[in-house]
């Protein structure tokens, strides 16, 4: 094979990765076990998943999912399902595809989906590239307005810094919300260097707050700025879809899709969507199906564009993402054709209910009050008087996973917890988590 391509070994096959990246000693991998032990192992560790009621979220929920969801999801026709290159057959994916993209459009208000990427932080790091591909000439700058998830902006950042881009954060104000002010003065100060190609909102923001994205969204387009909207599935039954903000709505919409009938799972996996105005549709990574009709005259589906340059382009690509998440994303389109508008209505408003139940719970024990005021969605920040990691120490000891201390990633709130209540969430959880709490502040 070496003579017929014209290589004089393997190692010039992989001549192009750099030398420092590769080794032959894994000797900081562990040794192997074997299957009895591995099993006993991972058992344990689910065991630790039934932990007592949740009330944490920070983009992993614990939401209801009917029995139908997996029951049809884990069928063989969709579980197996091979990635469909020949429309003729795969008709049963790809219209499994195109309604969830019918789905998702009509959720978050955009024009066009694509057929769902790897999670919601690496659906923000594409997002990006597609506002920077679309503000072609521009500079390479985007701001982060407000609190936006930690993790999604680590993970955009890591996908993004070879590529030239600077995501640049103004802040939050002492009111935990962005502050149009702010990202003014951040534009006037990148103008020397090109200004903004383009700016992320998140909406409800880390904190569960919601933002003034109406006024961030006409600032921007007034202004040449396109807006990446991060949003949560789950609100938009509630709060206005990324592309009715402003006068002409956000540009591109992502965000993950876990809440729609993805279990949490210890954190994984899960998928992450994008939309966008038709406009800019030649910039979405991955693929997206199209309606069409036979030579007959009858309704089909088939691949209508897909971002697979890296076969032959290679880092000239647009994307490396070239599939989708396809079992999930199966699951989320039943998950939403069972619940129907109506059901996701009530799910998120029982969310909001449930949230001001907890918080007026919380409130009520001496010392323990919310930093910021506001309207929220399902998730609020309390402030506990302590060190906040320890006391989610304490509550997971005590059978609650009571919260997300924000310590790590914001220190001066290191008293502080984000706490979320799903639809799942029962007056006896509250209590059992308000009597908890109450019980290891007074230690």
């Amino acid at each position: 094979m070496l003579a017929s391509i014209g290589a004089n070994s393997i190692d010039d096959l992989f001549a192009e990765i750099d030398p420092a990246l590769k080794t032959a000693d894994f000797g900081s991998l562990d040794d192997a076990v074997d299957e009895m032990t591995m099993l006993a192992e991972m058992g344990e560790r689910a065991r630790l998943d039934d932990a007592g009621p949740c009330f944490t979220g920070a983009g992993c929920y614990d939401h209801h999912i009917p029995a139908a969801v997996w029951d049809i999801a884990s069928r063989g026709e969709f579980m197996t399902a091979y990635t469909p290159y020949q429309a003729e057959a795969s008709q049963g994916t790809l219209q499994v595809i195109y309604e969830y993209q019918s789905m998702v459009t009509a959720l978050t208000a955009m024009e066009v989906s694509n057929a769902s990427v790897y999670d919601g932080a690496s659906a923000l790091a594409e997002s990006v590239l597609m506002a920077l591909r679309a503000q072609r000439g521009k500079s390479s700058r985007v701001a982060v307005a407000g609190a936006c998830h930690p993790h999604y902006i680590h993970t955009a950042a890591n996908i993004t810094r070879n590529q030239g881009v600077r995501l640049l954060t103004s802040g939050h104000g002492v009111d935990g919300r962005a502050a149009l002010d702010g990202l003014k003065v951040l534009a006037e100060a990148e103008e020397s260097a090109g200004g903004l190609a383009a700016v992320v909102v998140q909406q409800p923001n880390f904190f569960g707050l919601l933002e003034p994205v109406d006024e961030i969204t006409d600032w921007a387009a007034a202004n040449g700025i396109l807006v990446v909207a991060v949003v949560n599935p789950t609100s938009l039954a509630l709060l206005k879809p990324p592309g009715e903000w402003g006068t002409n709505g956000a540009d591109i919409a992502c965000g993950d899709g876990q809440p729609l009938g993805i279990p949490m799972a210890s954190g994984g996996p899960s998928f992450g969507f994008i939309c966008t105005r038709e406009r800019h549709v030649r910039q979405l990574p991955g693929r997206l199906v199209g309606r069409t009709v036979d030579r007959h005259g009858k309704p089909g589906f088939t691949l209508t564009l897909q971002a697979r340059e890296q076969h032959i382009r290679r880092g000239k690509a647009r994307s490396n993402i070239c599939t989708n998440q396809g079992l999930l994303m199966t699951a989320a389109t039943i998950y939403m054709a069972l619940m129907g508008a109506a059901g996701l209505e009530r799910t998120a408003s029982r969310c909001h209910a449930q949230t001001r139940q907890l918080v007026a719970a919380l409130n009520s024990i001496p010392g323990v009050r919310e930093r910021f005021d506001g309207a929220f969605f399902h998730e609020r920040v309390i402030d506990v008087g302590r060190r906040a990691d320890a006391v989610a120490d304490a509550l997971a000891e005590a059978g609650v996973v009571g919260g997300l201390p924000l310590g790590r990633y914001y220190p001066e709130l290191a008293d502080c917890l984000l706490v979320c209540a799903t639809e799942k969430r029962t007056a006896r959880d509250i209590e059992v988590f308000r009597d908890a709490l109450a019980r290891v502040l007074e230690q």
